[in-house]
């Protein structure tokens, strides 16, 4: 699945740059539609981290290599077109949604779109297979569809309303990932893919572990790809306590929603009875079923008390509600995000932002969704605060309108849209042995 498997990621790729090249050859052939040179925000994209790439100048050398100017890479899964793809009902819709990308604004603030440049219909073309979703299986023969990867921490994080709508009619149960922590994943996917799918959910399963309710008691430093400190594993349930105001306000967040929420404790081989233990005790507390799950060792027989849970809390009536209304004002929807979900105090807009949305309410993008992109190391903004915290305020220092997606992303912090590389990535273990197998991927 992560080496070319379904094809989305170079499609995505593939139409977004499409687009930046019509964008230059605009430019280079008189700039018809007047964009602004300091106000284009359609960048390139990219599948590989590359933090060299967020920041370039375009169109160096001579007169004959287009017109020079200020641009930058996102990550593919941050690209808007990526977000399309995920959230379009059909090919029609994918086609409508791809000539409402807005690719720029003139000098007197009025956007430019992909259809105006008469780039949406190759746009659709490059993506016309990828829309299909990709049928795999489990290694118990259950159906998967594996279908667009919008990024969890910076798009919406969920994967295809096609794949739903399929999905749907095709068993007694549709489980739907949306990714990352319930502050990000599961907010957008109640308040943006189920009102662009009219899917209503009946439940939502939280994935706890042990390890990441000790990693909220702030006592250990966790540094991605290195081994987890020996203590962090030893049995400790105090320190799940400590941590589980994390999972408390993550099934409030669920709740607020109108949703029954089923917590999954994700069992490792290193964990203690008297652990869960404490998980368990949280859910009652918060008067919801949790099951611990042992799937990743037992397959499905490891998971049956989970599936019991969950059908369980899915025959129960929902009352599924989003958490703001669509003719509610941008500044607002932010702020009802950040402070119902996120637990701040409220908002601060660098001067930018503010004048960003203004332009965006003032060209009829006011009914917009909104997808904060933010840290998914913390509820906060603040990747070093654990827990549940309290008394901050999210910073927004970017807003780019995706237009075509329908929503307004707000940028919070120092969140990049194009990751960079660790100082010893994993494409220095991988390789091909002496038989052409790959080896050190996973």
């Amino acid at each position: 699945m992560n080496l070319h498997l379904t094809g989305d990621m170079h499609a995505v790729t593939a139409a977004h740059n499409q687009l930046s090249a019509m964008v230059d050859n605009h430019l280079y052939f008189g700039n018809e539609r007047e964009l602004d040179l300091n106000a284009i925000t359609w960048r390139r994209c990219l599948d590989v981290n590359d933090r060299a790439l967020r920041n370039i100048v375009l169109g160096l050398g001579s007169s004959q290599d287009g017109v020079p100017r200020q641009s930058g890479f996102d990550i593919t899964a941050a690209s808007e077109v990526m977000a399309i793809l995920a959230l379009s009902t059909s090919l029609q819709d994918m086609r409508e949604r791809l000539g409402r990308v807005v690719v720029g604004y003139t000098k007197k603030g009025r956007p430019v779109t992909a259809e105006e440049l008469k780039a949406a219909g190759a746009m659709a073309v490059i993506l016309r297979e990828a829309l299909k979703p990709n049928l795999l299986q489990t290694i118990e023969n259950t159906p998967v569809f594996v279908h667009a990867g919008p990024f969890g921490n910076i798009a919406h994080g969920n994967s295809s309303i096609v794949a739903d709508l399929i999905g749907i009619h095709t068993g007694d149960y549709l489980l739907t990932e949306a990714g990352f922590g319930a502050d990000m994943g599961a907010e957008r996917f109640f308040n943006i893919k189920c009102r662009v799918s009219g899917l209503v959910p009946d439940a939502a399963v939280i994935v706890a572990t042990v390890r990441a309710l000790k990693a909220h008691s702030g006592r250990h430093k966790v540094v991605a790809g290195r081994p987890l400190p020996p203590d962090m594993l030893a049995e400790n349930p105090d320190e799940v306590l400590a941590g589980s105001a994390n999972l408390k306000k993550q099934i409030e967040n669920v709740m607020i929603h109108g949703v029954t929420p089923v917590v999954a404790i994700n069992a490792f081989p290193e964990d203690f009875e008297s652990e869960y233990d404490v998980i368990r005790e949280v859910c009652t507390e918060m008067r919801v079923n949790c099951a611990v799950s042992h799937h990743f060792a037992l397959g499905g027989n490891g998971a049956t008390d989970l599936a019991e849970a969950v059908a369980e809390a899915a025959n129960r009536p929902s009352n599924y509600r989003t958490l703001y209304p669509s003719d509610m004002g941008l500044r607002e929807k932010i702020t009802t995000i950040a402070t119902q979900v996120y637990g701040a105090d409220g908002v601060d807009f660098a001067p930018a932002a503010a004048q960003r949305l203004d332009l965006f309410e003032r060209n009829g993008f006011g009914g917009f969704m909104v997808c904060i992109a933010k840290t998914h190391l913390s509820i906060s903004s603040d990747r070093t605060l654990h827990g549940a915290p309290t008394g901050w305020r999210l910073p927004v220092r970017e807003v780019r309108a995706s237009a075509g997606a329908g929503y307004i992303y707000a940028v919070s912090g120092d969140m990049r849209t194009m990751p960079g590389l660790s100082s010893h990535p994993a494409a220095e273990s991988i390789d091909l042995d002496e038989f052409g197998e790959i080896v050190g991927l996973y």
